[in-house]
């Protein structure tokens, strides 16, 4: 311990002869206490005592016991340093120096918010609000006038940070006997130490308590009846105030005492302790003039006793803090189902069941408070931060559900992933995570309908999963149009300004000054221009700069709507007079296909998207070279529309157990999977020994291929099973079943037992669990059971499977039951998860993108061999040539066959797999061939899905969403 401490105790301490009361009203000086007095008296002061204790050994022990707990907490956590905040209204400089010394000594960091005197009661509420959601700050103290101390005030104080112990609930701890989980006012401590170190045995004693009020009065009386002391309490105008006086053993002094109250009330002998110094207000107060009193008072060792006893509080609460920011078990509470007979519709059976708030899940699975951000009752976004509080946390395993070839309907891999994590968390008891995509609008209002599962098996509630959510498409579709905006704006003002006038238009004199902004600076370096002032720059060099020479031939880049619109998918822009005839075709696509989305799904962090949107390449210059967002200058801005649209959406099942929500890039040309950061989030918040479970798009030819050869690559994620979902009923289509049309009913032969077709069809299935095994995960096969598929026809798929070398094949019933129709599939896949993984790439992204291709297409596809279009061609030798050749490959084909051509059920054969076209995703980090023609814009069907839906006005939910 350094000499600091006791030498700044000096000057504070009152001087160690005897405690002197000031003079009284005739002018003369009292005798000094303790003079005369009996053993009670001795034992704390008088002749033979060992003087105020707190002044070295109390006081120095205190902050010694916090500076070793602080460096113990440092040990494992070294950049951590509690900070304790003080909100003082008025000039005392006393009380600072007295909180800053302490604060030093024991290594906290402390910072004063000084406010007028005269600030109101809701001033001081705003600061104290401000401070209550600041994560550095780990201890809250008011040191405000005692007119200010209303309840309002004080209950504005976060619990866990009110280290003086002031607000209702932790008063309400203390005396309900729990004062090992609250603060404990750090002032009424102090005279209980100082008591008990002066030699003073409190058990029996008499009591009073005089002048104190509010938090200080009631933890006083409760801690001296903790110590079998009687205790009074009273005003100072009280009338039986003398007659009080005179009974108490002990008197504690809670405010100054009047001059109008004679110290000859306090019976010789009578230990007292003036605790007056109002921490909080800021005065040291010594008894008052013309007082007399008697016994052992020492004020400035209460006060500076408290003030180490504070130090103590906000590193225990710095501790506290820590430790909820390791990973802690779950206390989930689960919700119970009651399933009916025949199953009603998802809207129905979503709204049967009351979600949990959202704020009461979070804190159920681990999350701090300050690192959700609320959307409504049922639904919030989880910050980033999280990653960096749990990164020593081991993951959990990491599980993959994809599926066989499916019927234009869809086979349930959504409603399997919901099934399985209800039936891991809810009947098994087992940490899980649901992470599924975002539903676009388009599907949602045109055929195909949600995607927030099905039956009991089903994310809640279904219209706000399906409907807007937190708005994280609208803020793509925003930055994406943005993006496009600024590349036709950029085409016509270079088309119609000199070299001069575009440069000074792009670098202005603003306030008589030029300067270039950051993204121009870094464009200027892109160029190899060593140069910083606007002023310098050669023709040659403001030429270079200025000129983007777009070629709009090679324009990529498309505008987006999250609709289905197919009187978008061509169209002609730049036909206003103000264009000046600078017109091109162009399209719309889904707003799901942008790549904006794909790199939202494949970022790790706000500044790798930052990085990734800066890189997407949206042209070609006519020199050849790419033309990306960076140098439009629209990164910054792009980002700025992303910041919230990155972080995931936190939801949960109708069983109430946690599902993340985030990304939803489109299944055909982009990759199909949910977002890496709500994996990643998910497996540090599930624990070594839970599940994360996230669904692919289509097929596992495409989903769980893209799944693994592009988002494992940007992730570093190793996968630790692959959940198969297949159906009677896709199968029977395989074996040669008749056509399946979404919107018509299905023809007999889907609704009648047919072991043949079934087992005809299970080709497909065993040709997507030899997939799956190119990439050395185990699989395991769920069949999702309709109500018209019978025994027979689901053990053919269950044996098929287990032949075919599936580690395990279960039928499900969640779409019935819920999770507990899902429980052998979810200890399969907790037995599967056990097994050591032996994941591997399929390809090296270093071959050439030509081989990257035709090993996808004979290894995933089965085809003979691929051919490429001249088109094709010429792009493929273009992103070579512009260092993009070490991407991987993400195919967009048809998911209705393991061939290009969608009629083409079971595993065909011996076929040449046509590559149309080729491009490239630089942003998110892949080449997508197109395999034969693919429409990036979905058009609406003759009945659409919105006939039916509808708002109640009255009561204002959706009807006829499902």
């Amino acid at each position: 311990m350094s000499a600091r401490l006791p030498r700044f105790l000096r000057p504070l301490g009152r001087p160690p002869p005897s405690c002197r009361a000031r003079s009284g009203a005739g002018g003369a000086e009292e005798e000094p206490l303790g003079r005369g007095q009996d053993a009670r008296a001795r034992g704390s002061c008088g002749p033979g005592s060992r003087g105020p204790p707190a002044r070295a050994s109390v006081v120095r022990e205190v902050i010694q016991n916090s500076k070793e707990v602080l460096s113990l907490l440092q040990g494992k956590n070294p950049a951590f340093k509690p900070v304790l905040a003080v909100i003082q209204t008025g000039d005392d400089n006393l009380m600072q120096e007295v909180n800053q010394n302490l604060a030093e000594e024991a290594g906290l960091n402390i910072t004063h918010i000084c406010l007028p005197p005269d600030s109101s009661e809701d001033e001081i509420i705003d600061e104290i609000l401000k401070i209550n959601e600041d994560p550095r700050v780990h201890g809250l103290a008011l040191q405000i006038s005692e007119k200010s101390f209303s309840s309002k005030v004080l209950n504005a104080l976060k619990p866990e940070k009110d280290v003086d112990g002031v607000t209702s609930v932790n008063l309400g701890k203390l005396v309900c006997g729990n004062a090992q989980e609250c603060f404990v006012s750090p002032v009424a401590r102090a005279v209980i130490e100082l008591l008990e170190k002066s030699g003073i045995n409190l058990s029996g004693k008499k009591v009073l308590i005089a002048g104190a009020h509010g938090s200080l009065e009631a933890a006083l009386q409760c801690l001296f009846q903790k110590k079998g002391s009687m205790t009074m309490s009273c005003q100072w105008k009280t009338p039986e105030l003398q007659s009080k006086l005179h009974e108490a053993d002990i008197v504690i002094f809670g405010s100054p005492r009047p001059e109008e109250i004679p110290p000859s009330w306090i019976q010789p002998g009578t230990t007292v302790l003036n605790c007056s110094h109002d921490f909080l207000s800021g005065k040291l107060e010594r008894g008052g003039p013309g007082g007399h009193v008697s016994g052992l008072a020492v004020d400035n060792d209460v006060s500076l006793l408290a003030a180490a006893l504070r130090i103590q509080n906000v590193v225990s609460s710095g501790r506290t803090w820590l430790r909820e920011r390791q990973h802690t078990p779950w206390r989930l509470h689960c919700l119970k189902l009651q399933p009916l007979s025949p199953v009603p519709s998802d809207l129905e059976i979503s709204r049967a069941q009351t979600p949990k708030a959202v704020d009461v899940l979070a804190k159920e699975i681990g999350l701090l408070a300050d690192e959700i951000e609320i959307y409504g009752q049922s639904k919030a976004k989880v910050r980033l931060s999280l990653l960096e509080r749990l990164k020593d946390q081991a993951d959990g395993k990491y599980v993959l559900v994809a599926g066989i070839t499916p019927t234009p309907l869809g086979e349930g891999k959504s409603t399997v992933t919901v099934g399985l994590v209800q039936a891991l968390t809810a009947h098994l008891g087992v940490n899980s995570f649901a992470c599924l995509r975002q539903p676009s609008q388009g599907p949602t209002f045109g055929v195909k309908g949600g995607a927030a599962g099905g039956g009991y098996a089903q994310v809640i509630p279904m219209e706000e999963f399906n409907l807007h959510l937190t708005g994280d498409i609208h803020a793509i579709t925003a930055a994406n149009n943005l993006l496009a905006a600024a590349i036709d704006t950029r085409i016509l003002h270079e088309n119609t300004q000199t070299d001069k006038a575009l440069y000074n238009r792009l670098v202005p004199l603003v306030n008589g000054v030029r300067a270039f902004s950051k993204i121009q600076l870094a464009r200027l370096k892109k160029l190899g221009i060593p140069k910083t002032d606007p002023g310098t720059l050669t023709e040659e060099e403001m030429k270079r700069f200025a000129r983007l020479d777009i070629d709009p031939a090679t324009i990529t880049w498309q505008r987006v709507l999250d609709t289905n619109d197919r009187f978008l998918r061509k169209i002609t822009v730049g036909q206003g007079k103000t264009e000046k005839s600078f017109s091109r075709q162009a399209q719309f696509d889904i707003a799901v296909a942008s790549e904006i989305m794909a790199v939202l799904a494949l970022t790790h962090s706000l500044a790798d998207m930052k990085e990734r949107l800066g890189r997407m390449v949206v042209a070609s210059g006519k020199d050849g070279q790419p033309v990306t967002a960076d140098d439009l200058g629209v990164t910054g801005a792009l980002t700025v529309l992303m910041k919230d649209a990155i972080k995931p959406n936190l939801m949960q099942t109708l069983e109430g157990t946690p599902v993340f929500v985030h990304a939803g890039p489109f299944a055909n040309i982009a990759h199909g999977n949910s977002s890496v950061l709500a994996d990643k989030i998910a497996l540090k918040l599930v624990g070594q020994e839970g599940f994360v479970v996230t669904e692919a798009g289509f097929g596992a030819d495409i989903g769980m291929e893209k799944f693994f050869n592009i988002k494992c690559r940007a992730s570093g994620l190793v996968p630790s099973v692959v959940v198969l979902v297949a159906t009677v009923r896709a199968l029977k289509m395989h074996g040669g079943g008749p056509s399946v049309t979404a919107g018509v009913p299905l023809k007999k032969e889907y609704t009648e037992e047919n072991i043949q077709l079934v087992a005809d069809g299970c080709c497909n299935l065993q040709k997507q669990i030899e997939i799956a095994q190119l990439f050395g995960v185990p699989v395991v096969v769920a069949v999702n059971v309709f109500k018209t598929d019978t025994r027979a026809e689901i053990d053919v798929v269950c044996e098929f499977a287990k032949r075919a070398g599936a580690f395990d094949a279960v039928p499900c019933h969640h779409w019935s039951v819920g999770g507990r129709g899902c429980v052998d599939l979810a200890r399969a896949v907790r037995e599967a998860g056990n097994q050591k993984s032996r994941f591997q790439f399929l390809y090296d992204v270093q071959l050439p993108i030509v081989e990257k291709i035709r090993t996808i297409a004979q290894s995933v596809y089965g085809a003979k061999d691929i051919e490429l279009s001249p088109e094709a061609q010429a792009k493929i030798d273009r992103y070579t040539q512009q260092g993009f050749g070490n991407l991987p490959i993400c195919m967009a084909k048809t998911h209705l066959s393991l061939s290009h051509e969608p009629d083409k059920k079971g595993v065909p054969r011996g076929f040449i797999l046509p590559i149309s076209d080729v491009r490239a995703s630089i942003g998110a980090g892949f080449i997508y061939p197109l395999v034969g023609t693919m429409s990036t814009m979905p058009g609406l069907p003759t009945r659409p899905c919105f006939y039916d839906i509808d708002l109640d006005t009255e009561t204002e939910q959706v009807k006829g969403l499902f």
